[in-house]
């Protein structure tokens, strides 16, 4: 489930009419601290990463398509 705090502020970055990228930069940065703190499922940054945005997808955020590998 998305956190609250990242939610709002990317909620209030999509009204300021900031970009989607800003916007999913919430949850990444929840993601990110969650590890630095030994508190959330990521093992590395890269995953960190990966999760945030697809929390920032289940949010609403506009953000493009995973790439689809070869």
């Amino acid at each position: 489930m998305p956190d609250r705090t990242a939610k709002k502020q990317a909620e209030a970055d999509r009204k300021a009419g900031k970009s989607p990228s800003t916007q999913a930069g919430h949850f990444v940065e929840a993601e990110i601290e969650a590890k630095r703190k030994h508190k959330g499922p990521a093992k590395s940054n890269k995953q960190a990463v990966a999760i945030g945005l697809s929390k920032a997808r289940k949010a609403g955020v506009k953000v493009p398509a995973k790439p689809k590998s070869h």
